[in-house]
């Protein structure tokens, strides 16, 4: 039997090679993006009680109607946008499921998706799977500022969407205002979706304010904003989220998560709902995450590795130039072996494997984790 592959340049990701290696050598895992510490007490309990009165059959398949009225009431109470809990929330399978919806259901056989990398791995295989064309805009070490005039340059009669992620994994940058102007600018008068990755809406630092494209009336009415619940409270294990769009994109992605996943975890939904009514559970967050990523960065002052800016995401981007001129890939797999810490190269982040000499490291960890990790970094 011959099988001719949807995705034949595809091959394992780089989060389970490095955590396999990981494991191979008995090293502090800061590669894969999951949090190492306790999660809420109170949202477990929550859904211990919705098992037990009764909630386990399937939910309907936009979602549990409390959870979107809490969404749509945090939304509210984030970005001062009114959202119709019924017609625009639907809930996922984790971001994931929400990411590669959208672009099923909106992107056809030939149209065109404008990436800015590095970015998230799942895009470009989403789109190649459905027939969709990839266009890469290329942003580089240290600051992966965009020229969205360049951008702009990329637009065809062929452009169906442009996906954005902010705060961006993998580079801790977060949009500005000034970002999301332009991005409104280069759409307007056009028939170009926007697909936002907003999962780390609550991890952004220094005072900053979370851009969403639901503050922005003319992006929002072309966009499709995909959140995670597991991101957010530490439970990435859940795989729960949701995608926020105008009715008329929710129809349409809807008509494809019905047949996806259809429903998801009905007691894990009601607790939510019920977890979402006390504001603080989510306000308290960056608060809670810049402190880590302070500590981290404490630790690893005099060491050798360079930290590039982190304003959002529980990542940071170091430089090793000053270690290794090895490439990425090279010096990670180095660095798992013989220092016992292992991080992911940001070149995986790159459809051509572009080399900045930088790291990735996971900060969302318990201070002991981050401490022992820190004392093999200062050897290098």
């Amino acid at each position: 039997m011959q099988i001719t592959s949807k995705l034949p340049n595809v091959g394992t990701t780089i989060f389970t090679v490095m955590s396999a290696m990981a494991n191979e050598y008995g090293a502090i895992n800061l590669s894969q993006g999951f949090p190492n510490f306790p999660t809420s007490e109170r949202l477990n309990d929550l859904v211990t009680e919705h098992l037990r009165v009764g909630h386990n059959q399937y939910a309907p398949m936009m979602g549990v109607r409390e959870l979107q009225e809490q969404i749509a009431h945090k939304i509210k109470l984030m970005y001062g946008v009114e959202v119709d809990p019924i017609q625009e929330v639907t809930i996922t399978s984790g971001a994931t499921e929400g990411l590669f919806t959208s672009i099923a259901a909106l992107v056809h056989r030939g149209e065109e998706v404008i990436i800015l990398e590095p970015a998230y791995d799942s895009y470009r295989p989403a789109i190649e799977v459905v027939g969709g064309v990839p266009v890469i805009y290329q942003l580089f070490a240290p600051d992966f500022k965009i020229d969205w005039d360049a951008v702009q340059a990329l637009i065809t009669e062929r452009t169906r969407m442009i996906v954005i992620n902010t705060p961006t994994n993998p580079t801790g940058a977060a949009f500005s205002p000034e970002d999301m102007q332009a991005l409104e600018r280069i759409t307007a008068d056009t028939n170009i979706l926007v697909l936002s990755d907003e999962v780390y809406e609550h991890l952004i630092y220094d005072g900053l304010e979370h851009q969403s494209v639901l503050r922005y009336p003319k992006l929002r009415e072309r966009s499709l904003a995909v959140y995670s619940f597991g991101k957010t409270f530490h439970k990435t294990g859940w795989r729960i989220g949701y995608c926020v769009a105008p009715p008329e994109l929710t129809a349409e992605f809807r008509k494809v998560h019905q047949f996806n996943t259809f429903s998801i975890n009905t007691p894990i939904q009601y607790a939510l709902a019920d977890f979402l009514k006390d504001p603080r559970e989510y306000l308290e967050l960056p608060d809670f995450f810049q402190k880590k990523r302070d500590f981290f960065l404490q630790q690893l002052e005099g060491s050798r590795l360079k930290p590039l800016t982190c304003s959002g995401t529980y990542f940071h981007l170091f430089d090793y130039s000053e270690i290794s001129d090895m490439p990425e890939r090279e010096f990670a797999a180095w660095m798992t072996r013989e220092i016992g810490v292992a991080a992911i190269p940001v070149s995986a982040f790159y459809s051509n494997g572009h080399n900045n000499g930088v790291i990735r490291l996971c900060f969302a960890k318990t201070e002991s984790t981050l401490k022992a990790a820190t004392e093999r970094l200062q050897s290098m």
